[in-house]
């Protein structure tokens, strides 16, 4: 059963059926693990079964607006579901607005051991990725106080402006946390508060908040966190230039990247025997910005397909002309940055799609709407994280792909299965395990392919469930008939053995 819950080509009949409490045991594969017909959308929505509606809550392959109907959920759990969201890896789409100012205003009651409190679902959500930052920009201004309070937690990202009306906010579920902040950017206080021991919350403090020159002393006699105090902007100067003297040449161009450096120390660190040094501070010239500093060190050490899609910039994005600037470096850091920002100009985007660096080329497949689509499909040839985004383009190259049928990564040999222009079916491709994986029907542009690639990019790779049990993936196979899958659930001599009462389960 747990393979024809996650068969993409089971019909919604069957899927309903699962629903029913002996198709408990594929629950989680069914609402949590794969996309979902319309119909059967709703009715796991309006199921009486917590944990149902739990699993759809955390569904990458449902659609934020489908997801966010359980918002007025009975059940705290389920809200908290919501608020927590898909997983990371998946990289969630946002929560619409209104849902996520309801996660943050509701006033459920606390306290409750059999419950979750209402701020627990507000701190779910604060880490769950489906808060854009457009949201949180919105936040510092909303009429709700709780909504204000949330923005409070983008504190250290404000700017002055920013930071003003908090300042003199007389609601005091705004001044609650906002007390937390200034504490802490009073030397003294954040002295006080410094354990002693190495662990989170004390290298958060000594690199984010203010510095005494005692606490700094004391880090350099100790020779500790010198690195965190490279980057805080709240260091004494001093200690600052005493940094860029370290022996340690990851700390000087800690130093390197900051924003408020002066000319002289520039000028040294320019000079530094290092070339890591030298490339972190040659490749920002001044004068600088705080946001411009974040954006280059977010993308330093990185590949393309470790950046891939950026959805959404800094706090404070930076202007669309530092982006342009940035396509006319020489410097190829630089242009892969401008390369991933998706309002680039039309004529700077074909600029960067001649660039000689690939990363450039392929961050520009990754995040411009006018990237060609021959870099696309280079894209995806050349990176394997970054693929399933690439899968929901429709500029993607589907066709002409026979010279791909014998490429070493089966990933890439699956995409070339589905072309439905080649002259003879690929047999021996399909028949091998490595060279595809089971994907939704709906998706296959060769009608005889029984495996191939989705072009949705939430498009699950395969259950959990049918990757644990081998029968259950014999079930999961697409092209098995509407009808036979009817049978094979009800077929009394297919039990799960983990579930005596369950007939019908090919699990």
């Amino acid at each position: 059963m747990l393979g024809v819950a996650g068969n993409s080509a089971a019909p919604s009949s069957v899927l309903l059926r699962l629903l029913g409490e002996e198709g408990r045991p594929a629950w989680r594969t069914l609402c949590r693990e794969r996309a979902l017909p319309e119909d059967v959308i709703e009715a796991v929505l309006t199921h009486p079964a917590r944990a149902v509606r739990v699993g759809i809550a955390r569904n990458p392959y449902v659609e934020p607006e489908q997801r966010a109907r359980l918002v007025e959920d009975a059940n705290p759990w389920v809200r908290a579901a919501l608020a927590t969201g898909p997983s990371h890896m998946s990289r969630p789409k946002p929560l619409p607005d209104a849902t996520i100012v309801r996660l943050l205003t509701a006033r459920y009651p606390d306290g409750n051991p059999a419950t979750i409190a209402a701020r627990e679902i507000r701190e779910e959500l604060s880490g769950s990725g489906q808060v854009p930052q457009s949201f949180r920009r919105a936040a510092l201004t909303h009429p709700d106080p709780l909504v204000r309070a949330f923005g409070v937690s983008m504190w250290l990202f404000l700017t002055p402006e920013q930071r003003a009306p908090l300042l003199i906010d007389p609601a005091p579920e705004v001044q609650e946390p906002l007390r937390w902040h200034l504490r802490l950017l009073d030397p003294e206080t954040a002295a006080e508060q410094l354990p002693d021991q190495d662990c989170h919350y004390r290298y958060m403090i000594l690199a984010n908040y203010a510095v005494s020159p005692a606490v700094a002393e004391r880090c350099f006699a100790e020779q500790r966190n010198l690195w965190a105090l490279a980057g805080n902007p709240h260091t004494p100067y001093e200690f600052v230039q005493r940094l860029a003297r370290e022996a340690d040449p990851a700390i000087r161009a800690r130093v390197a990247a900051r924003s408020d450096l002066d000319p002289d120390l520039y000028a040294r660190l320019a000079e530094d025997p290092e070339p890591v040094v030298r490339t972190r501070i040659l490749v920002h010239e001044l004068p600088r910005t705080e946001t411009q500093c974040r954006i280059i060190d977010s993308f330093i050490g990185r590949s393309a397909d470790d950046i891939g899609m950026i959805r959404e910039w800094s706090f404070n994005p930076a202007p669309p002309e530092w982006f342009a600037s940035c396509a006319l470096s020489g410097h190829p850091l630089l242009r892969r940055i401008a390369a991933s920002f998706a309002q680039l100009p039309t004529g700077l985007a074909e600029r960067l799609a001649q660039d000689p660096d690939d990363d450039v080329r392929h961050l520009l497949a990754y995040n411009h709407p006018l990237a060609p689509p021959h870099l696309l499909l280079e894209a995806f040839i050349a990176g394997r994280r970054s693929r399933r985004h690439l899968l929901g383009d429709p500029r993607l190259p589907r066709t002409g792909l026979a010279y791909l049928l014998d490429h070493q990564d089966p990933e890439v040999r699956a995409l070339a299965t589905a072309d439905t222009t080649l002259p003879q079916p690929p047999v021996a491709q399909l028949a091998d395990s490595e060279s595809a994986r089971p994907l939704p029907r709906a998706h296959c542009s060769r009608p005889s392919c029984s495996r191939s690639f989705s072009t949705t990019p939430n498009t699950p790779r395969r259950p959990r469930a049918t990757r644990a049990f081998p029968r259950s993936a014999c079930t999961s196979c697409s092209t098995r008939p509407g009808s036979r899958v009817h049978r094979v659930v009800g077929r009394p001599g297919t039990r799960n053995p983990r579930c005596p009462k369950l007939h019908g389960c090919a699990g």
